[in-house]
């Protein structure tokens, strides 16, 4: 059982143009935001997605709407798909987070959730895509968190290297997803 898992992250936002890292706070896209949605649904139309998931944020949720709403392909929102609730930091600088990334591998922000919790909520979805979405092609539209919960699930890479890598935006990542990996450390 398997699927072809085409992974977005969300169009750019408002925080994003502004240095802020949003995490939990819902956030909205900005006017090129908006203009990448239509290019990111004119580009993943042509896979043939069976459905499309998002995060149930804003910026997320707008992004799988603009891109996809008028295509009749079914949008689905998912809460396991949001970025890394920062607790007391959501809506902090991204300099902030940053420098506190590599600690909450596994300790929660405070107020907030660890890394290895996303990978857990990551985890459980992988597991019902999967269940019901075998043999097709599913688009997700979500947050940096969650595509280093895919890295780590489905090609082994270490939560220590990703939270420390750099952010290189490009157009999507294709994964093949099977019965759920294990991987935890």
């Amino acid at each position: 059982m398997t699927v072809q898992l085409i992974y977005e992250t969300h169009s750019i936002s408002t925080d994003n143009e502004a240095g802020i890292a949003t995490g939990w706070l819902p956030g909205e896209l900005s006017d090129r935001g908006r203009d990448l949605a239509r290019e990111l649904g004119t580009r993943r139309r042509a896979d043939s997605p069976a459905v499309v998931f998002a995060s149930d944020l804003r910026r997320a949720a707008q992004t799988a709407e603009i891109a996809f709403g008028d295509s009749g392909i079914p949008v689905r929102l998912d809460p396991r798909l949001r970025e890394c609730d920062y607790g007391r930091l959501n809506g902090a600088s991204v300099a902030a987070v940053a420098a506190e990334r590599r600690r909450r591998i596994d300790a929660p922000f405070p107020g907030g959730e660890s890394y290895r919790r996303v990978v857990d909520r990551t985890r459980d979805f992988l597991a019902d895509l999967v269940r019901w979405w075998d043999g097709r092609t599913v688009v997700v539209i979500a947050h940096s968190a969650n595509r280093w919960a895919l890295e780590h699930l489905v090609h082994g890479r270490s939560l220590d290297d990703l939270v420390d890598a750099p952010f290189n935006w490009q157009e999507g990542w294709r994964y093949v997803v099977g019965d759920a990996p294990e991987r935890s450390r």
